[in-house]
């Protein structure tokens, strides 16, 4: 069995290259060196300017495999995030796929570090708790008393369950979903039914609003399937003139049509193995929604200008930023291909119905915008003040992430020097638009109007937002929406459809 070190990368770790005869060789080095480990996984909530230059020294000390996990905090102590972070650290350890022997290193961190390995050792997932010093080195702590998992809240008990599903087989976070930045409970369970799709051939039907990343969830399903050695093929269907369409997906022989000077393979036969992207499905016309269904169906094309079917082996992967139920209704789009792709439906929240995933998306992104702008002649690191951040924050953004990018990087440009102002992102802003959904209480009577479906979906939009402020804890939950208890929050969860 494998012997796995996880701990925090300290201030004295850091010293220790540089202050050895003050500080020794730093608890983590001090551990490395004296006792036999095959693998350690650091977290790191410091910068690659301080940590790659130890970690440089540390792998010239040892043979063991290091590997750091950066997880930036909002402060040393913020217990949350930092169990957030631990779990990902045990989590990322057992995913290999092979037994391990946990060692979780109490010295190195804040106090608030030590206590959250203390939980973790301590509970479900028993790993040995070491500590270490300069004048008594490496040893096993002793913490004489035991915490009790019935008393752990809810938000540990729902992570920690993350972590037997892995321990019992189930696919573990697959790498492949890592680009998708998130946190919030909804997303969670986003991407614990795409990790599930992934390793099957059945179509999906990912709908969302503009912006919201369908493309990015496409791609990572196709990376963590069986496919993902093949070929994956992104096509705008809105983009395409409808007189093409058939040529653009199936292909045609030269000579077929006027302006066809050679041969065309089309998007499915050029997919043929991988996984096929379908975007904006529900811009399709009426005949070439008939011919696709088809393809489906069989498996087979015919290309224009031929007479004989071709076979084809392809994933359907489709998107919409329609409501393809009401797009049925109106009769703009066939109810047989909808139930042949809606195998597995996957629906993408805006940014404004993920609670906690907007400040970590404004961190990504900003690192992404710099990163993008190495290369440019006066380039200078950007970072958002305090006033740009809040700013950022309150902004409703319906166009959701690929509004928040584009939004950070006009303000980059806009900004003289290191610092992004609120103003600048103030000049960065689109204004909003008065497109948004009707008021509550201004939807116009008849027409299809319904009274039980309307409270049902207030209902249903301020349970989930209360469970995910929460992060799961129910009798908090119920706190927020004004309800006596975790019984009766429960009832109406169970009354309105809610996952709790």
């Amino acid at each position: 069995m494998r012997r796995v070190l996880i701990a925090w990368i300290g201030k004295t770790d850091l010293r220790a290259p540089h202050e050895s005869e003050v500080v020794g060789q730093g608890p983590i080095a001090q551990a490395l060196v004296s006792r036999t480990f095959e693998e350690a996984f650091l977290l790191s909530d410091y910068g690659d300017k301080e940590v790659q230059p130890y970690l440089k020294w540390l792998k010239a000390l040892t043979k063991t495999r290091v590997e750091v996990l950066p997880h930036k905090l909002s402060g040393p102590t913020n217990f949350g995030e930092i169990y957030e972070a631990a779990l990902h650290g045990v989590g990322h350890a057992l995913g290999k796929g092979k037994e391990a022997q946990l060692s979780f290193h109490l010295s190195p961190g804040t106090p608030a570090m030590a206590a959250v390995w203390i939980i973790l050792g301590k509970t479900r997932f028993p790993a040995e708790l070491i500590e270490s010093s300069r004048e008594h080195g490496v040893r096993t702590a002793s913490v004489p008393f035991d915490l009790s998992a019935e008393f752990l809240p809810d938000l540990l008990r729902e992570q920690d369950e993350r972590l037997k599903q892995i321990s019992r087989g189930a696919p573990p976070e697959a790498p492949e979903f890592a680009d998708i930045i998130h946190k919030s409970r909804v997303m969670n369970r986003l991407i614990e039914l795409a990790r599930r799709v992934a390793i099957r051939s059945v179509p999906v039907l990912i709908e969302g609003e503009s912006g919201t990343g369908k493309e990015l969830l496409a791609r990572a399903i196709h990376r963590a399937s069986p496919r993902r050695d093949k070929t994956f093929i992104a096509v705008n269907c809105g983009a395409i003139p409808s007189e093409l369409v058939e040529s653009e997906l199936f292909g045609h022989k030269k000579g077929s049509f006027t302006g066809a000077a050679s041969d065309r393979k089309g998007h499915f036969r050029e997919a043929d193995g991988g996984t096929l992207f379908l975007d904006e499905l529900g811009e399709l016309p009426g005949p070439m929604q008939v011919k696709l269904l088809r393809a489906i169906q069989e498996g087979e094309i015919v290309p224009l200008g031929e007479s004989k079917p071709a076979k084809v082996d392809v994933r359907i992967v489709a998107a919409t930023n329609r409501t393809l139920t009401e797009e049925i209704g109106s009769g703009r789009f066939r109810e047989d291909l909808f139930y042949r792709l809606a195998v597995a439906v996957l629906k993408l929240p805006p940014l404004r119905e993920r609670p906690g995933d907007l400040g970590l998306l404004i961190d990504h992104l900003i690192a992404q915008v710099n990163r993008e702008a190495q290369s440019e002649p006066g380039f200078k690191e950007k970072k958002l003040s305090v006033g740009a951040r809040n700013l950022l924050l309150s902004h409703p953004w319906p166009g959701n992430v690929r509004e928040l990018g584009n939004t950070l990087r006009r303000a980059a440009i806009w900004s003289d020097g290191p610092s992004i102002s609120s103003e600048d992102v103030r000049e960065a802003l689109l204004p909003l638009t008065t497109t948004a959904r009707p008021d509550v209480l201004g939807r116009p009577l008849g027409g299809g109007f319904n009274l039980r479906d309307l409270l049902k979906d207030v209902a249903r939009h301020y349970l989930e937002r209360a469970l995910d402020e929460a992060q799961g804890n129910k009798t908090k939950a119920a706190g927020l929406v004004g309800l006596p208890s975790y019984q009766t929050l429960t009832n109406w969860l169970k009354t309105y459809e809610v996952q709790g």
